[in-house]
């Protein structure tokens, strides 16, 4: 039976941040150390740098809506209800991109690692076993989840952390401490703005994770206060783990070239602590995709409730919760599916999919800051004009060049998924004259 509408509030401040980071997944900077460090020339700290600026001002806005509309939904939810129901869908099916896809692409990445261990045992049965087992620990409930991302995430942790110290061990002995304090991995070798900028744009790929804590807004207890902490908490923490983690690596290796970027912790692991540390780095690497999955698919889930809920996709199917689990079971099903295509896919075919959704969502919720300012002014109401006009405005701007910056067989197949939602839309709205449906999400204040 799943005719219920409503999720039960479990989560605190802690769990939020978890499961941000979580998807986050904040082992990843090594996992793309090697491609950050290729394109800036081995100014990969100023890189993550330049994108923890323009994620916090994204953050910001992201925190000022939550508050404002504690509800799930996330970007779909903030456009529609700042700006226009119509610009609101075409956000939301852009973000389905990111959120459909990037189950998927960890999935995947996670399989790569364990084939590359294990040969003998073909992709696809690593990619079946991911989906099985996060979709069932979705489906038991988000509590079932949270309890078993809190344990693999301080696994992930301790690997992160022994990595820095053997790093850290590796460039004392062999520099002297005074080794540790360089301009290096900010200034790289002939490296240039145009380099850091266009290494910002991967870096900041990093970052997606902070936004994916408001789609679990109806579960979190104290919403209005709780969410907008844990969107700040995990882009700072994340971008600081980003900063330090790429600085230090770039003291093992300075400059940006490699045999393997797309594999240069891995040679990196095995430099600063041996084969048996190798083994360990990846094992966490592994943990790390299970955790991010496990906080994706659910975070992707919610999104699809909510668009349900509204009517804009299958209410009966999307738009309902378990009785028994309260979890909404059909989309955590539907996002397993999606995965499956992980089997037929490589690691840069799926990863375009998902940018463009992500740039568009970040660059249209700072707008959508701006829009409700200037609604709340025209009621009567005032607001911060520096933290609702300029640092939103700011957001936008650094995001919008973001987006201009992906490849070009993102932005096609950006515009072309973009285009299919336009078709959705007027076929929803018979051709513009009726509204966009949607679901009285009041009661849930």
């Amino acid at each position: 039976m799943t005719t219920p509408t409503a999720l039960s509030r479990t989560l605190g401040l802690r769990s939020l941040v978890l499961l941000g980071l979580a998807y986050m997944t904040p082992i990843i900077v090594l996992g793309i150390f090697g491609i950050v460090a290729e394109v800036t020339a081995g100014a990969s700290a100023s890189a993550y740098l330049v994108a923890l600026v323009a994620m916090i001002f994204t953050a910001s806005s992201y925190g000022r809506l939550a508050a404002a509309f504690p509800v799930s939904g996330s970007a779909y939810t903030y456009v529609r209800k700042t700006i226009d129901s119509r610009a609101g869908f075409l956000v939301g099916w852009a973000v389905l991109l990111d959120y459909l896809f990037l189950p998927m692409v960890i999935w995947l990445i996670g399989a790569s690692y364990l084939n590359a261990q294990f040969p003998s045992v073909p992709n696809w049965a690593w990619i079946a076993g991911f989906i099985a087992i996060t979709t069932v620990l979705n489906i038991i409930g988000i509590k079932v989840a949270d309890r078993t991302n809190f344990v693999l995430m301080v696994f992930q942790s301790l690997v992160l952390v022994f990595f820095v110290v053997f790093a850290v061990v590796f460039v004392a002995s062999a520099n002297g401490v005074g080794g540790l304090v360089s301009a290096g991995p900010f200034v790289g070798i002939e490296s240039s703005f145009g380099h850091i900028t266009a290494g910002a744009a991967i870096a900041a790929y990093c970052f997606l994770g902070f936004d994916a804590v408001t789609t679990f807004t109806e579960e979190t207890i104290d919403p209005r206060k709780t969410v907008p902490k844990a969107i700040m908490l995990v882009a700072a923490l994340g971008g600081g783990i980003f900063v330090v983690v790429s600085y230090i690596t770039q003291l093992v290796h300075p400059g940006g070239t490699f045999e393997n970027s797309g594999a240069a912790a891995f040679d990196i692991a095995g430099q600063i602590g041996g084969a048996l540390f190798s083994s360990i780095f990846l094992a966490g690497l592994v943990v790390a995709q299970f955790t991010s999955g496990l906080a994706a698919q659910a975070s992707a889930s919610r999104l699809l409730f909510a668009m349900g809920r509204d009517g804009v996709l299958p209410r009966r199917l999307f738009g309902a919760v378990n009785a028994r689990f309260r979890t909404p079971v059909f989309g955590l099903v539907v996002i397993g599916v999606v995965g499956v295509a992980a089997m037929f896919l490589d690691v840069a075919t799926s990863t375009s999919f998902i940018n463009f959704g992500a740039f568009t969502a970040f660059t249209l919720v700072n707008v959508s800051v701006i829009a409700h300012y200037l609604r709340e002014r025209t009621a009567g109401r005032s607001l911060n004009s520096f933290v609702y006009v300029v640092m939103p405005a700011i957001g936008a701007i650094v995001c919008t060049y973001l987006l201009v910056q992906l490849d070009s067989n993102a932005l096609t197949l950006g515009f072309a998924w973009l285009s299919i939602g336009v078709i959705v839309l007027i076929a929803l709205t018979k051709f513009f004259t009726r509204p966009v449906p949607e679901f009285a999400t009041e009661e849930l204040v």
